[in-house]
């Protein structure tokens, strides 16, 4: 099948979506959330507003009215000036390009719009000074541990959003895992004290933007205005001050973030600027989903291009971001938001789907911006090297660096899981997590690797354990005392259970989120003996590591599994934590003769969950037990 990229607006469909240049229609005013969106005389102006100091110059703004790509605009500004103006084949866009002068004050530019039969109208633009932008980009470090929520499911904090006049979605029906159900921003700031109790120093909520999608709006990986805050979740006001009550408990707050594809009731994508915006073939394709195929030193080319430029569903349209002008805006609007509310990390969905060079340069000019705001990708793939290949790289795996910290680590994921569920062997059992970590020397920082034991797509970590709590711990455990920084999953930290077939049967309602719950699960009170022990548990081990350098910063040493029976330690000068985990299926003893290089003749040792000092020339670990013990010098 032959790809063709359609040049002219004038086509009836593309592969039977109906994307039509509109007749012109403008957005009504009164329907945008003013605090995220800027209106003048009918004008809307992407981004909203800027700021003066930035360390580019220059900002490109995407000015949308009917008409006004017929027009001629000017500025008399001694701050700013206009370098470049470029018109859309669709006349209802114009792309200015403003040059910000290192001695620009803050204030209101006025542009005067001159349309095509000589009248004059003018538009105002404000620029703020560099030291306003909200609080944070403090990023991720490895001391982090990150919690990750889908806002519809976790708290309904204010009744009178839960349907919105208007939008297209009205469902509201908690008991349809694809309607809404009603989470929202404030409930997620309602419960900031029971995630600082757990040991939570990151949250990460699925996307909060607008998702205006008919069906599974819920998501909002489909988004429909970039620039606005769902209403259904809440108002620019209302992220705001979550954000800000984030922080003020040392919480840091992860905006998830999609470059790959908007919803197809997506404001532009009603009416584009031009169809190179989009990644457009005869007949609806589907991305192959083989990342692997801009690694394969033998791909085909077609493969490749079908990996990025492929759709991932009929209401997703691919967007191109190889138009100039779509890079910008996609860059631009990830430099407001971080500058807006305070952003202190971008989890970048479907990493691997956009064009890779884009991505780089992304990252290059959040960061010209932003140096410490942490980025970190979604790269659902098989295979170290595959994964290795999206970030910085080490100078072996590609010819220029992605500038990316971190991305999720599939490999640790499927390792974990596979130890915990099959027999030991040369490669089997714990010997797949032996040798994933082996493979870091592929990684410039490994340490930031997020990991993770379930999410938003996967099977419930309980449910792929068999609802066993003492595997469950383990595999917590594990992601805990293991290198990279550790996140997870609303509700595993009350056992919530259920396989992704399909997804939305992990992404429940979190129990006394709703009026009229059953239980209260964020109270002690509300959970059961056996949920407060697993609560309890994660609270233990998280503050145990906030406490602990050796945990996150510390170095790194592995002993090979032996009889499925793997021992590995973290140390600094001054602190060495010893971690010991037994699937061989018979009770072993601790070889200290064995592990003298790291032991040094340390024989005693304290147990970090109980508190107990135990002997380790005496000590044994029976089967499907693990310890974390730290050593005390003798």
């Amino acid at each position: 099948m032959s790809i063709k990229y359609i040049l002219t607006l004038s086509i009836p469909t593309l592969f039977s979506m109906n994307i039509l240049t509109s007749s012109g229609q403008v957005l009504d005013k009164t329907s945008v959330d003013t605090n995220s969106t800027v209106f003048n005389d009918n004008f809307r102006v992407d981004p909203p507003y800027w700021w003066t100091g930035m360390d580019s110059q220059d900002v490109e703004l995407l000015i949308y009215k009917e008409g006004v790509g017929e027009s001629t605009i000017s500025l008399n500004s001694t701050g700013a000036s206009i370098i470049r103006a470029e018109r859309a084949m669709n006349k209802n866009y114009m792309f200015i390009t403003l040059r910000i002068s290192r001695e620009a004050k803050a204030g209101e530019l006025n542009f005067r719009v001159t349309d095509k039969s000589g009248a004059e109208q003018s538009l105002k633009y404000t620029l703020r000074e560099k030291s306003e932008m909200a609080f944070g980009r403090q990023g991720l470090t490895s001391s982090d541990f990150i919690y990750l929520l889908m806002p519809d499911r976790f708290s309904n904090g204010n009744l009178s959003n839960d349907n919105v006049l208007g939008m297209h979605d009205q469902s509201l029906n908690r008991k349809e895992m694809f309607d809404r159900h009603g989470g929202d921003l404030a409930g997620m700031t309602a419960h900031l004290d029971y995630l600082e109790e757990l040991g939570v120093t990151a949250i990460w909520p699925n996307p909060v933007w607008e998702n205006d999608e008919p069906k599974a709006s819920y998501h909002g990986y489909a988004p429909t205005d970039i620039y606005r805050i769902d209403r259904r979740l809440g108002d620019a006001a209302d992220y705001a001050e979550f954000v800000e009550q984030s922080h003020k408990r040392g919480i840091k707050v992860v905006k998830d973030i999609v470059y790959n594809h908007w919803g197809d009731q997506h404001w532009i994508y009603k009416d584009l600027p031009d169809s190179s915006w989009l990644n457009v073939w005869d007949d609806y394709t589907r991305t192959n989903y083989r990342a692997v195929a801009l690694v394969d030193p033998y791909a085909a080319e077609y493969d490749k291009k079908q990996m990025t430029d492929g759709w991932f569903d009929r209401h997703m349209p691919d967007l191109n971001q190889r138009n100039p002008h779509l890079a910008n805006y996609l860059i631009q609007h990830s430099i407001w938001w971080a500058g807006h509310y305070g952003i202190d990390s971008y989890r970048i969905d479907t990493y691997a789907y956009p064009d890779q060079l884009f991505m780089k340069e992304l990252a290059e000019r959040l960061h010209s911006e932003f140096p410490t705001l942490f980025l970190f990708g979604e790269t659902w793939v098989h295979g170290t090297p595959v994964q290795a290949w999206f970030t910085e790289s080490n100078g072996t795996l590609k010819s220029y660096n992605s500038d990316l910290e971190s991305v999720t680590d599939f490999q640790l994921y499927y390792a974990i899981n596979k130890a915990l569920t099959e027999e030991g062997g040369w490669t089997e059992g714990m010997a797949r997590i032996y040798y994933t970590l082996a493979k870091d020397i592929l990684y410039q920082q490994p340490d930031l690797l997020v990991t993770f034991l379930d999410n938003h797509d996967l099977s419930r970590i309980h449910s792929v354990l068999g609802e066993d709590r003492n595997k469950v711990k383990h595999a917590l455990a594990l992601m805990m005392t293991l290198r990279g920084i550790p996140s997870i999953y609303y509700g595993t930290e009350i056992g919530m259970k259920n396989f992704a077939d399909p997804d939305g049967k992990v992404r429940e309602d979190f129990p006394g989120g709703w009026d009229g719950d059953a239980a209260d699960k964020f109270t002690r009170a509300g959970r059961s003996e056996e949920e407060n022990d697993l609560f309890d548990y994660i609270k233990t081990l998280a503050n145990y590591r906030k406490q602990h350098p050796a945990l996150f910063e510390g170095k790194f040493m592995q002993f090979v599994p032996t009889d499925n029976h793997y021992t590995y330690f973290r140390y600094t000068d001054g602190k060495r934590l010893m971690v010991s985990i037994n699937y061989s299926g018979k009770t072993k003893d601790i070889d200290l003769e064995r592990f003298e290089e790291i032991l040094r003749g340390s024989t005693k040792a304290r147990d970090i969950l109980t508190g107990s000092i135990v002997d380790l020339t005496t000590t044994t670990i029976a089967d499907k037990q693990m310890m974390i013990f730290e050593i005390l010098a003798d």
